[in-house]
């Protein structure tokens, strides 16, 4: 079987999707969705942020979820009072979430 068998089923149902995206107001073409797909925004809890990775040990991550949810509070909540501990440390305005 060919890699490509389903692009033929794709291409039929292509027209249906658009007229169904296109009466939510999102469609394929960024020029008619603000320049975006819906695949390529991001969620509304997400715009006006930055992301800051880290890798730490299954035992590190284990401790901050479980304290998180000790807490009851989301491990960003966490995650983010930490760095603002941090930032006083070394002599630098808190900044929130």
């Amino acid at each position: 079987m060919s890699r490509f068998a389903n692009l033929a089923d794709k291409s039929k149902a292509k027209p249906v999707q658009e007229a169904v995206a296109s009466e939510q107001g999102t469609t394929n073409y960024p020029e008619l969705s603000g320049g975006k797909t819906p695949h390529q925004r991001p969620p509304l809890s997400r715009v006006g942020r930055k992301a800051i990775a880290a890798y730490f040990s299954p035992e590190m991550s284990l401790a901050m979820h479980m304290c998180a949810r000790k807490n009851g509070i989301s491990l960003q909540e966490l995650m983010a009072e930490a760095f603002n501990d941090v930032l006083r440390k070394y002599g630098q305005s808190p900044v929130g979430e």
